[in-house]
């Protein structure tokens, strides 16, 4: 396979996604969620025949009439495949898989607890702020995580990770059941082409929700640890106000360092119980911003030239935010970073492959 227009070229195993064969060669390329919503990683197929996986909601019916797939989703059907993709500019580090300890795991509100994990002392592991983990089980399934903690420049021996309980779920239950302290995981680290692009010196509006604040919060730490005076916004979502879970640190920064704002925002979804039509603060001790964090972004920053964005939360409100923000507030497409929260259990949704060519 060839990517273009670097020339870089690799080979793909049966049965491999292109985006993994390009990873395992070392060749960075832009990805996220890696489930086929994010479309982070979309590029088109100049030549060769490839196999599709038909459920990528990440890609538009127009992009996939115009020869574009998503590499997460797509196989190679052909000796030799040209695809048109820019590669990541900065230097990753390729992941490894490493052992590690549950240090502690601290419970923040009914739903959320901060787990940190303790690596080897050998292990010292390189980052940028952004990027995340994965958590191996024996069976061959994943639980991906963001990094919460800054990097450091010998790297760094123990990770944060904000976690949200889902009932029934794997690697959640025992972490609230606290089962999980001082047991040893398996990790893969650092996956992701979601980190901050520090050659910029461009304002940053940050987007957030829930749990989304913990690669947010590496970003903002970083900045802060390293004395970048970039101007910065972070707009965190939640359906309650218990869901702003580090408020008060968030809150502290914001008195600290001038160049940063905090503007909490309840989601739009949110209403007194028993009542579809309620107001969304009916019953709740609220007074600020209502909404969807792009949209109150949108009324704040009605002109983004010369602004980036990173973004972190669910597809659906990554593909809005996308599309309100740079279609209506003169965002670059370029300056849009986002990273994908997909649930497990959307590969259930999946449905059998096609086969496409492309001359």
């Amino acid at each position: 396979m060839t990517i273009q227009p670097s020339g870089r070229q690799f080979n793909a195993a049966p049965g491999q996604t292109l985006l993994q064969a390009a990873l395992d060669a070392g060749v960075n390329l832009p990805f996220s969620c890696r489930a086929g919503h994010c479309g982070v990683c979309r590029g088109r197929v100049v030549q060769g025949d490839v196999q599709l996986d038909a459920f990528t909601p990440g890609l538009s019916d127009p992009q996939r009439a115009d020869g574009h797939v998503l590499l997460c989703r797509t196989h190679a059907a052909a000796d030799h495949i040209v695809i048109d993709i820019r590669e990541t500019a900065s230097a990753l580090t390729p992941p490894k898989t490493i052992p590690c300890r549950v240090k502690s795991v601290e419970q923040r509100s009914d739903t959320v607890a901060i787990v940190k994990l303790r690596l080897p002392m050998n292990e010292n592991v390189f980052f940028l702020p952004g990027q995340f983990i994965d958590v191996l089980f024996d069976d061959g399934q994943t639980r991906s995580y963001s990094i919460a903690n800054p990097p450091r420049q010998r790297g760094v021996v123990e990770f944060e990770l904000h976690m949200r309980h889902r009932p029934g779920g794997r690697m959640t239950d025992p972490v609230f059941r606290a089962e999980l302290t001082g047991k040893l995981l398996k990790i893969q680290a650092p996956p992701g082409s979601f980190f901050l692009r520090e050659a910029s010196d461009k304002p940053l509006v940050l987007l957030a929700t829930g749990t989304g604040f913990a690669p947010i919060k590496s970003i903002l730490r970083y900045l802060q640890e390293n004395g970048v005076k970039r101007p910065a916004t972070l707009y965190w979502e939640g359906r309650s106000p218990s869901d702003f879970y580090m408020r008060d640190l968030v809150e502290q920064w914001e008195a600290e360092h001038g160049n940063f704002r905090f503007v909490p925002v309840l989601s739009a979804f949110v209403s007194a119980p028993g009542s579809a039509s309620a107001s969304p603060t009916a019953g709740l001790d609220w007074t600020g911003r209502v909404g969807h964090v792009h949209d109150v972004a949108r009324q704040d920053f009605p002109d983004l030239s010369g602004h980036q964005v990173y973004a972190f939360g669910p597809p659906a409100m990554l593909s809005t935010a996308r599309r309100v923000l740079i279609g209506e507030c003169n965002l670059e497409a370029a300056d849009f970073f986002s990273d994908a929260v997909v649930p497990t259990g959307y590969d259930a949704l999946a449905r059998p492959p096609a086969l496409s060519s492309f001359p």
